[in-house]
């Protein structure tokens, strides 16, 4: 059936204008001066009450293409008729009243019939609602239109519900079926639906025994539909009213007679599927409403329109196939597949995607990381080794310095080893001896050895080569002792006078012993080369240690009264290659500063306020290194 839709000749110019200006509202799909100066008015009826789905999903689809076509502009009422819980004709003749009363001032430019009975309402009572609007129906197929024998200029989109195909899709699902229930409520509607499923089914293998139930309550639909054995097709179709009177949404009615079921369940509607259906053959609510809303603008933008038919397609739920173990497989080509569980790699392929491609950039970030900390090890071991040579180098220099001095100390109980020695032998050819002054004779040479012994220790300290730091616990307080012995002679050589006050508690630091000693060394030796052109009652040399105002460091001063230290020099001292001297090297400050770094301590130097310089360094102790 094919009707078009004309425009009545006292709306000629209007039309007119609408071509003329159509470009300018194109994007809206609207003529706006077919209204005369004001937004279409448009109105939605709805067959039912707000509980039914179907209606619902049509008319807010609807809803949503007119505004997105209009871009807003377009004013839209909604009427829920209720037809199902008052079918009565009083009430049609109530809300007709009701409805002409209520836009009087306000009649709608377009009716949107959704469903048989909003069709048939408006249908009659166009003339006292909406008297010039155009009438665009959805919801139902041709042969409820034929039956409703509609005006030619009420114009629809057909949706034509196949029964049969359902079945046939469930009997590919099921071969070895051998009964089809066929289920409806007792309903206008309901009983319509039976009346159009068995002109359907007509026709279907002999082997398929084809009952219909209808007129029961809803318990009773629940119990037969438990009774039936697993090899049955049951189809619900709507059960909007039972035997009893009693209403239902058909979801609902449905969700029951499905969660009780023996056997597969299937629907002709697609907001069925979810709820406990194996699929069907239905057009989606979403595109019945699409269509009507194509044919609403046209039809306010002044255009021909003529009925068109929705699309159907098979739609089936992956659980339910699964629950009553039926194949995939035999659904037919191009069926609509809900639910699948999807594998992991179809549902997060990206996430995994972008997961590997981290983990593959994150291994060759960590590999390269792995190479580079080996490069670094490898490249700090190396300069480990060459720190440790250049510190060797520099002790080895630092005794150089000191030899003559050194030797000169130990000349003296060597020198005096000798004379006790030779006097003790001299004695001893004596016929009587005086044991007791050889005995003390011996204590003297054993006293002198032991200083000798110590002095060579001292030596052997400053030239010993180490591979290693050597990390141990010690006071400082001692190191500072041990290196005033090894100054002792070279002080007096220069006549410097030596002196160091101490902290009263111990100062335990954590490094290598030798290192730091070195350190303290190295200044000192600097220091009293700072003295060379003082008096020599006035070269003084001062060690100091104490323990800073936090508790946690102990400081280390050399201070001397010699030049000082240019101003602009204070910071460039410890500079590699830096000296003031003409034969220095100058690597000792820079040599004792990497030393106080390794050990996390710090270095620097001052020019006293009386004249000199003093430097100073700082070590953790050990229980907060």
């Amino acid at each position: 059936m094919l009707r078009s839709l004309t425009i009545p000749s006292r709306q000629n110019a209007s039309v007119f204008l609408c071509c003329l200006f159509g470009a300018i509202f194109a994007t809206a799909g609207i003529c706006s001066a077919q209204v005369a100066g004001r937004v279409p008015r448009v109105l939605i009826l709805y067959p039912y009450d707000e509980r039914i789905p179907a209606t619902n999903i049509v008319g807010e689809s609807t809803r949503v293409r007119l505004l997105e076509a209009t871009a807003g502009k377009i004013d839209l009422f909604s009427e829920f008729l209720d037809l199902s819980r008052f079918p009565e004709t009083p009430h049609v003749d109530r809300m007709a009243r009701y409805l002409a009363e209520k836009y009087i001032d306000r009649r709608p430019d377009l009716v949107i019939a959704l469903g048989k009975e909003s069709t048939s309402f408006i249908v009659e009572n166009r003339n006292a609602i909406a008297p010039n609007a155009k009438i665009v129906f959805g919801g139902f197929g041709s042969a409820t239109a034929n039956e409703l024998h509609l005006p030619d200029d009420v114009v629809g989109a057909l949706t034509e519900f196949e029964i049969r195909k359902t079945a046939e899709m469930a009997i590919g699902l099921q071969p070895n079926a051998r009964q089809l229930v066929v289920i409806a409520g007792s309903a206008e509607f309901d009983k319509a639906w039976i009346d159009s499923a068995q002109e359907d089914l007509t026709g279907l293998p002999p082997n398929i025994q084809t009952t219909y139930l209808t007129g029961l309550s809803i318990d009773e639909f629940v119990e037969r539909a438990t009774a039936l054995p697993p090899d049955t097709i049951i189809i619900v179709l709507t059960v909007l009213r039972d035997r009893t009177g009693r209403n239902f949404v058909p979801l609902n009615s449905l969700e029951r007679i499905a969660s009780a079921a023996s056997a597969p369940v299937y629907g002709p509607y697609s907001t069925y599927l979810g709820h406990g259906i194996v699929g069907g053959n239905a057009a989606t609510f979403e595109s019945t409403g699409a269509a009507v809303a194509s044919l609403a603008i046209d039809a306010l933008a002044g255009r021909a329109i003529t009925d068109v038919t929705v699309p159907q397609s098979y739609i089936a739920d992956a659980r339910q196939l699964q629950r009553w173990r039926l194949s995939e497989a035999d659904l037919p080509l191009g069926t609509v597949v809900s639910f699948r569980e999807r594998s992991l790699w179809e549902e997060y392929w990206k996430e995994i995607v972008a997961i590997s491609v981290f983990v593959a950039a994150q291994s060759l970030v960590i590999v390269w990381l792995v190479f580079e900390r080996r490069r670094r090890t490898a490249a700090e071991l190396q300069a480990r080794r060459r720190l440790l040579e250049v510190i060797h180098l520099n002790q080895s220099a630092t005794a150089g310095a000191l030899s003559a001095s050194i030797a000169h100390e130990l000349n003296q109980p060597l020198g005096a080893i000798r004379i006790n020695a030779e006097t003790a032998a001299i004695m001893l050819e004596s016929k009587q001896p005086d044991l007791k002054l050889i005995q003390q004779i011996l204590a003297d040479i054993r006293d002198d050895d032991q200083r000798a012994g110590d002095i060579i220790d001292r030596m052997r300290g400053l030239l010993k080569k180490r591979s290693e730091v050597d990390w141990q616990e010690f006071d400082l307080n001692d190191v500072v002792r041990s290196v005033i012995h090894i100054l002792h002679p070279e002080a007096l050589r220069r006549n410097v006078v030596v002196s160091s006050v101490s902290s009263t508690q111990g100062l335990p630091v954590r490094a290598d012993r030798v290192h730091v000693q070195q350190v303290i060394l190295n200044l000192a030796t600097n220091a009293m080369d700072a003295m060379l052109n003082a008096s020599a009652a006035e070269r003084n040399l001062v060690i100091q240690t104490a323990v800073t105002e936090t508790n946690e460091k102990v400081e280390v001063s050399i201070s001397d009264t010699g030049s000082g230290i240019p101003t602009d020099k204070l910071s460039s001292i410890f500079d590699a290659f830096y000296t003031t001297k003409p034969a220095g090297t100058g690597l000792g400050l820079s040599i004792a500063r990497v030393i106080i770094e390794i050990y996390g301590g710090k270095i620097w130097a001052d020019n006293r306020p009386e004249g000199g310089a003093v430097f100073r360094f700082v070590l953790p102790l050990a229980q907060y290194g």
